[in-house]
């Protein structure tokens, strides 16, 4: 559980990151950044549940192309149920966001691993 809960501190601190980025991507305040952080991490949790030698298939055969896509999709359907989360310019701040978001996550995530605070 403090897993998931430092997983959707990191990605609302990523989405006001990328908020400030001209990406297309607006989040009104930090606590529509937390709920958007709880979504996208409830959304990435339930496609966890797929074996990983399936997703690792996936994403191999489709050369990155079904990873990428299911971050679209996943951004753009957060940005649809959140209020206070636009995408400016549609699919392409999706695009952009999405491919934002997995590098920002990725680097706060490898801080926080070097300092302890999560599993590396």
């Amino acid at each position: 559980m403090t897993g998931f809960l430092i997983s959707i501190v990191v990605i609302a601190i990523s989405l006001l990151i990328i908020s400030k980025l001209p990406l297309g991507v607006e989040i009104d305040n930090p606590i529509i950044a937390l709920i958007a952080g709880a979504i996208i991490g409830a959304i990435n949790g339930l496609v966890g549940i797929f074996p990983s030698w399936f997703k690792t298939f996936g994403a191999i055969v489709s050369l990155g192309l079904i990873p990428l896509l299911s971050g679209v999709i996943i951004f753009g359907l957060t940005a649809l149920l959140v209020e206070g989360f636009r995408l400016r310019w549609g699919i392409w701040s999706a695009i952009l966001g999405a491919i934002a978001l997995s590098i920002v996550n990725s680097i706060l995530f490898f801080i926080l691993g070097n300092m302890g605070l999560v599993a590396a």
